[in-house]
């Protein structure tokens, strides 16, 4: 099976940029399941019930978040209702939503798990942890493929997790930075790996922001309110195939798409 894993998919731009792209792209890579980080994709910052479904009606099956999934208290109870709409799994129990949900694929079942960095993000539950505790689950209700969004900054973090995964789940992509990296791999026990898959969103920006506010603020040190950019889009993602019989990756095909 082919799984696409799309980069953080950063505000109305780029939400209506992946309307445009993503059918053409799942009918070109026959594509089965689309998998999307949305924690930006509400104009301004974090998720709102429309951006998300703005997501869903593109074409993705399963949204994952991450730092600023709870930024808009407006999507609290979608992420309660919605088992598709993922927050990160090591955040406390109280928090809405799940980090774990589950795709019946008809021949199999994925488990699609959500975990947060905490090197230079918040303290949390240890991502190692939390990734044995919800792995264990997963196969424990018969899912044969597993795959982890790990929304972290430091490349260390999301290295040695990925290290530690290996053989355990059928891939662990990144996701938080917006920058794509250069290193989609087959790890030696046979699970996918790409540190960062990048973003979808305007390519003449920082991180989706205007880059003039960006370059204020860092220079002159001084509060600024940030603007969303505007201009010329770009689609980043990362096709992972999967043999369904022994849920490890068989080849890694890295997308930028304009």
């Amino acid at each position: 099976m082919k799984v696409l894993a799309i980069g953080d998919v950063f505000g109305k731009l780029g939400c209506d940029f992946l309307l445009k792209k993503l059918p053409l792209i799942k009918k070109e890579y026959s594509i089965d399941l689309v998998i999307a980080n949305g924690e930006n994709s509400a104009e301004g910052n974090g998720i709102l019930p429309t951006s998300a479904e703005n997501l869903f009606a593109a074409g993705v099956d399963v949204i994952t978040g991450g730092n600023h999934s709870l930024r808009r208290r407006e999507i609290y109870t979608m992420l309660e209702e919605n088992p598709f709409l993922l927050r990160p799994a090591n955040l406390p129990n109280s928090v809405p939503g799940s980090g774990i949900t589950y795709v019946d694929m008809g021949y199999t079942t994925v488990a699609v798990i959500n975990i947060l960095g905490v090197v230079y993000l918040e303290s949390l539950a240890c991502p190692f942890e939390t990734a044995d505790k919800f792995i264990a689950e997963a196969k424990s209700n018969g899912a044969k493929i597993i795959i982890v969004d790990f929304h972290a900054e430091a490349t260390s973090e999301k290295r040695a997790l990925g290290f530690y995964l290996d053989g355990k789940v059928s891939c662990i992509f990144g996701t938080h930075t917006h920058i794509q990296t250069a290193d989609e791999q087959i790890l030696p026990k046979n699970t996918g790996y790409i540190t960062d898959l990048g973003m979808t969103g305007v390519i003449d920006s920082v991180l989706g922001v205007d880059k003039n506010i960006i370059i204020q603020k860092m220079k002159d040190k001084l509060p600024v309110k940030f603007h969303n950019a505007v201009g010329e889009c770009e689609f980043n993602g990362c096709i992972f195939e999967i043999d369904k019989s022994t849920g490890y990756t068989t080849s890694i095909k890295r997308l930028k798409i304009r």
